[in-house]
């Protein structure tokens, strides 16, 4: 490793090492959680009836793949990958790309989590329960019991996974779907890679899974600045391309599911709906905008606010950023689940939208998954909407509260979360 490499190295998370806190302060923490999960409700502890069923399917985990695969389509030879955080557990979604002369073919592969968790289950009963997986800096509640969430449903590396996979075929002139397909499948993920890994792999010509990454980074940023173009707002315009690469494909493939259940098979879903915000508080936000120091919103953008805010925040001083975002969250709705899609995704401008690539940690998208699967819609899916839209609002008070007592306390939520905490003995 050459000398500028090692410095840039050294300026990750992974070289940084561990946030260093005293036992005192970790047992001050310990309590602030606690404190936290009373107050929203969020169970930290698994039932052990549901605890046992997750021990007993991870048992004879191989066998029960093998006997899958003529079930399944075999896509075990593909190259595939996964990028996620170093401090990452689970692996829920994979890659695989291959540029053709006259298209591009996209396959996201999901952790097939309905094979193991199904509405006969407890561990169904109990994601119900959950909502979804509540990340705090440097701890974790998890929807599904780690033991299966980490292992059968984890699509770790050089070993078989049961999958679902949404396989998109695109016009490489304006990246349109030409065909969507959704099956199960059985993948081998080549390799794991944080974030960091796959920007160095971007670099270096000669890494390996460097042609599939710059492939897929091509298609991902085409893909990020179309939707710009169609009026998607865009708050964070400096994401990096490791970043953008999952961001854009995660987008596509939930695009992709919903807009099959919706026009395709015409049943209900967990769809994720944003309203607009009233035109008078647009406006209020813009104004707010404009008014910051050095920030100028181009004459050309204002017809469309989110267009607007998208070229302000890419022309804008860095240190005025987090008050552009700010003015504009104060004036968004909150979105929500919903068994009726339309009202759309306005922030995502997007006609129909759903969450389907992440039913390790959040209820909506194994939801999405048993009623791909099934094409059956649960009876209580309104209640499962509601229940969902819930436990992600508590959710997010919790980290909010819990971020804001670390800055009390002396620490930076950031670096806590990028980093990861390591008590150190007196």
């Amino acid at each position: 490793m050459t000398d500028e490499s090692a410095q840039a190295e050294a300026g990750t998370a992974e070289g940084q090492g561990p946030v260093e806190i005293d036992e005192e302060l970790a047992r001050h923490l310990e309590n602030k959680r606690e404190e936290l999960f009373e107050k929203f409700d969020i169970r930290d502890a698994f039932p052990p009836e549901v605890l046992e069923e997750a021990e007993q399917r991870t048992t004879d985990v191989q066998e029960e793949i093998q006997s899958e695969v003529d079930e399944r389509r075999d896509l075990r030879e593909k190259i595939a990958f996964t990028v996620d955080p170093i401090d990452a557990q689970d692996f829920d979604d994979a890659i695989s790309i291959d540029v053709r002369d006259d298209e591009i073919v996209l396959w996201v592969h999901i952790a097939d989590v309905t094979h193991y968790v199904n509405p006969e289950t407890a561990m169904w009963s109990e994601a119900v329960e959950r909502g979804n997986t509540v990340y705090l800096p440097a701890y974790t509640i998890h929807m599904l019991p780690p033991i299966l969430a980490e292992t059968v449903c984890s699509l770790v590396p050089e070993e078989d996974r049961l999958a679902h996979t949404v396989e998109m075929h695109l016009d490489p002139e304006n990246l349109g779907y030409e065909n969507i397909e959704i099956y199960k499948s059985v993948i081998r993920s080549d390799e794991r890679l944080t974030y960091t890994q796959a920007e160095n792999r971007l670099d270096d010509p000669d890494a390996p899974l460097h042609d599939e990454l710059s492939a897929v980074w091509e298609l991902a940023d085409s893909m990020h600045e179309q939707r710009k173009e169609d009026g998607s707002l865009v708050l964070n315009p400096k994401r990096d391309r490791a970043h953008t690469i999952i961001e854009e494909c995660m987008l596509k493939a939930n695009k992709a599911v919903t807009h099959e259940l919706m026009w395709d098979r015409g049943v209900e879903a967990m769809y994720r709906v944003h309203p607009q915000p009233a035109p008078e508080e647009w406006d209020e936000a813009l104004q707010e905008i404009q008014e910051l120091d050095g920030v100028s919103i181009p004459g050309s953008a204002w017809d469309d606010p989110r267009k607007a805010v998208n070229a302000t925040l890419e022309q804008a001083p860095p240190r005025q950023l987090d008050k552009i975002q700010w003015a504009v969250m104060k004036v968004m709705p909150r979105a929500k689940y919903m068994n009726d899609p339309f009202g759309g995704h306005h922030a995502l401008n997007f006609e129909i939208y759903g969450h389907f690539t992440s039913p390790i940690r959040r209820l909506s998208d194994l939801i999405n998954h048993w009623i791909v699967y099934t094409n059956d819609v649960p009876e209580d899916l309104v209640a499962l909407c509601d229940r969902a839209s819930e436990r992600q609002q508590k959710a997010e008070k919790c980290e909010r509260e819990y971020k804001q007592f670390l800055e009390e306390v002396g620490l930076n939520p950031a670096a806590v979360n990028n980093r990861g905490l390591e008590v150190i003995e007196e």
